[in-house]
């Protein structure tokens, strides 16, 4: 008992003396066993006050084992371990001897029969309705509600039986299918049967005057068919598919650059979403290392050039038309063909694309901004190494000294118009000075010879974005 004027303990002291017994101390007075009792009451104290925190905190008016468990991090003490119930323990009490209690904690015995027989469980709450998209323009959204590609069968999308459509074999050309969409496209046995045409009538390189018009027809039929926007996402797939694989074919490659071309316009069909998919295949044409077959056949090297032109003037147009939808579009095409054409490292024929791709898409703002002032460079890094190998370069050094002449061009108001106007006197030596110190020898004494006032006009003015 407590003397007079001295504390009431609540906490056992008895249990202190066990615990110390325990871990090998003897014979504790009891002023420290009094001590010790304190010190515990005080920490508990700290432990249910914080732990009451976390339950108020948390609207509750029942105290839980992650409260204490809470309360014990904040307090800085090592946590509990073993496990969580949300049912109630129940202690057991068992006697070692006379005055011994032993508390256990029992463990609930399950009935299998009683488990079985038992009441099924509540209902679960009324059914409810949500909407989210299921397509969006072809394409499955990945979000939680969608099934994911793995919990979909592969066979659920191939067509099945004698009045199965065929319309997802349809998007490979024949009927192995090797690109399965999200989800089912269902398109009639008309079109079906117009894409496989079509696809037979662009990839057929046989140079007989019958097939070249058909191969015309073709491409003014996808140009001008106002029913075409259901084999939209076809048409671009297979764009696509065929300028990945088949780098090495000059003709394919060309083939799928005028489907683009066809395809792009046709005021019938919605480009927007896809203006992006589009231009991917597009810049590949125009920037690729190495295009068609061997580069030592002029004929081959003259076909290479012109497929980079037309895939230039293609990249343009997406650029142009689907801006306005699209704020990034522009922008971003823009700063790949100035990556590339920044890149001395690249050959010609890809810088020569580069130079093609920028004018097109920057237009005569991005050619004065981006490209003039980084001519200097680009005429030491690239065009004097090219002079100095001598005849073997010299296809390549004048179709890129062309190119980035053409570029220039379009600061004067678009090339025909200045190589249409006056041929000007012969330039003075200090404007060939000052166009050398701007563009660099090879580029200044070119512009130096056309002797057209407008475009060295147009070159000087450019120097304020040096």
């Amino acid at each position: 008992m407590a003397g007079p004027g001295e504390q009431k303990l609540l906490w056992n002291q008895e249990s202190i003396k066990d615990v110390a017994e325990s871990v090998g101390i003897a014979n504790l007075n009891d002023e420290a066993l009094r001590s010790l009792s304190q010190d515990v009451e005080y920490r508990l104290g700290q432990v249910i006050v914080e732990a009451l925190r976390f339950m108020r905190a948390a609207n509750r008016t029942t105290l839980t084992v992650q409260d204490v468990s809470q309360a014990l991090k904040v307090l800085d003490v090592e946590p509990l371990y073993g496990y969580d119930s949300t049912r109630p323990l129940r202690y057991g009490e068992a006697s070692l001897g006379p005055g011994q209690p032993l508390f256990y904690i029992e463990d609930e015995e399950v009935d299998f029969e009683k488990l079985i027989n038992a009441p099924l469980p509540k209902v679960p709450r009324d059914m409810s309705f949500t909407a989210h998209w299921l397509a969006i323009e072809g394409v499955q959204p990945a979000i939680p509600q969608n099934p994911t590609t793995a919990e979909t069968s592969s066979k659920e999308l191939l067509p099945k039986g004698p009045g199965a459509n065929p319309a997802l074999a349809a998007l490979a050309g024949n009927d192995n299918v090797s690109f399965r969409p999200s989800v089912k496209h269902v398109i009639s046995k008309e079109l079906i049967l117009y894409f496989d045409k079509i696809q037979a009538a662009i990839l057929d390189d046989d140079p007989d005057e019958e097939k070249t018009r058909l191969r015309a027809a073709a491409l003014e039929s996808v140009r001008s068919d106002p029913g075409l926007h259901q084999l939209l996402p076809y048409f671009v797939n297979f764009i696509n598919n065929h300028v990945t694989h088949r780098l090495d074919d000059t003709f394919v490659l060309r083939q799928m650059m005028e489907l683009a071309a066809a395809i792009i316009a046709n005021p019938n069909l919605f480009l927007e979403p896809y203006a992006s998919a589009l231009s991917a295949p597009v810049l590949t044409c125009l920037m690729s290392r190495k295009l068609g077959g061997a580069e030592d056949d002029i004929a081959s090297l003259k076909e290479q050039y012109e497929l980079r032109e037309l895939a230039a003037s293609l990249l343009g147009t997406i650029a142009r038309k689907y801006s306005r939808g699209n704020a990034q579009l522009r922008p971003k095409l823009t700063r790949t063909c100035l990556k590339f054409f920044l890149d001395p490292t690249r050959s010609p024929a890809v810088l020569y694309g580069a130079v093609k791709g920028l004018a097109a898409v920057g237009g005569p703002e991005g050619v004065r901004v981006l490209m003039m002032p980084n001519l200097k460079a680009f005429d030491g890094a690239m065009l004097q190494p090219l002079k100095e190998k001598g005849e073997s370069a010299r296809l390549e050094l004048e179709a890129l000294v062309g190119g980035i002449m053409s570029a220039m061009w379009t600061m004067c108001n678009g090339p025909k118009e200045a190589v249409e106007g006056p041929t000007g006197p012969e330039v003075s030596p200090e404007v060939r000075r000052e166009l050398v110190e701007f563009l660099g020898e090879t580029l200044g004494e070119q512009v130096a010879r056309t002797r057209k006032e407008a475009l060295i006009k147009a070159v000087i003015d450019a120097r304020q974005f040096e």
